[in-house]
């Protein structure tokens, strides 16, 4: 199971890489493909030496990478996106802790019926790059490791496209949940008397992208992600991931993260996680 959870996850990071390398070939009038790589580090820090009004010294950095891949044809659009993101906070004494970890490739092929609504087929993958813990006093708990546990969905379905600001999409979908080392809560069925792994369900999918410039120098990136699962309606997964990013200089920019994350078999109450980073970004290409 781990081999194939593995084996699965790079075979897609495989893909999106093969992308990257059709992407360098040149375009032809107003066709072929667009790319874009964007990095960015975060770094905030804090000493303190004999200092009378007290503090405790600090260190937090994160690092974002951000890649998308795009070939648009007469016929046809295939998008696929990469986002790796990862950061690590020490404050006094205690040992350094992850403070954000996400890796997630998605890739939608659409076929070009009329100018608004088409037909797409769609996969997606999402996990972490390093061991998760549960903080409970001077204890920690692994709550997630190195690819595990990691979500796939494969959809297909119609697509809509106001203009290049505003898409969305519908269709049935098909969503896997696999574990190696924490069966529960992620993949376990508490109905039943094995231990599952591996959790598979089938349902529908919406999705919706929005890309709006509010002025010259900031932009907002939101996602959302709603999943229903067939047996359970009123049960929907949701997943939205709004970033707002503010360009101070060529190379200094202000982001402001907040993601709302909700699936009731992990947690009966919505998670919510926002971080504020100023950092140096670079575009690659």
């Amino acid at each position: 199971m781990v081999r194939y959870k593995k084996s699965a996850f790079f075979l897609s990071i495989f893909f999106l890489t093969g992308n990257i390398l059709f992407a360098q070939e040149k375009e032809q009038s107003q066709y072929g493909w667009k790319k874009e790589v964007v990095g960015e580090v975060n770094l905030s820090q804090a000493g303190f030496d004999n200092w009378a009004q007290g503090g405790e010294n600090s260190l937090v950095w994160q690092l974002n990478l951000n890649g998308k891949f795009v070939n648009d044809q007469e016929k046809m659009n295939w998008s696929n996106t990469g986002k790796f993101t990862f950061g690590r906070t020490k404050v006094g004494d205690q040992d350094s802790r992850k403070s954000i970890d996400e890796l997630k490739l998605e890739s939608v092929l659409t076929y070009k019926l009329g100018s608004l609504i088409n037909p797409y087929i769609a996969a997606t993958g999402e996990t972490q790059s390093a061991t998760g813990y549960r903080y409970e006093g001077e204890t920690k708990v692994a709550v997630s490791g190195f690819l595990d546990p990691v979500y796939f969905t494969q959809s297909a379905g119609v697509g809509y496209t106001l203009n290049k600001q505003f898409k969305t999409r519908f269709g049935a979908a098909a969503k896997q949940t696999v574990t190696s080392n924490y069966p529960v809560p992620y993949a376990d069925d508490p109905a039943t008397e094995t231990v599952e792994k591996t959790k598979s369900e089938i349902g529908a999918e919406f999705v919706t992208d929005l890309n709006l410039k509010l002025n010259k120098t900031t932009l907002l990136i939101s996602k959302l992600e709603l999943f229903s699962n067939l047996t359970a309606f009123d049960e929907i997964d949701v997943r939205w991931d709004n970033l707002v990013s503010a360009k101070i200089s060529k190379y200094i920019n202000v982001n402001f993260n907040v993601k709302l994350f909700y699936d009731k078999d992990i947690s009966k109450k919505r998670q919510l996680k926002q971080a504020l980073a100023v950092g140096f970004t670079y575009s690659f290409f």
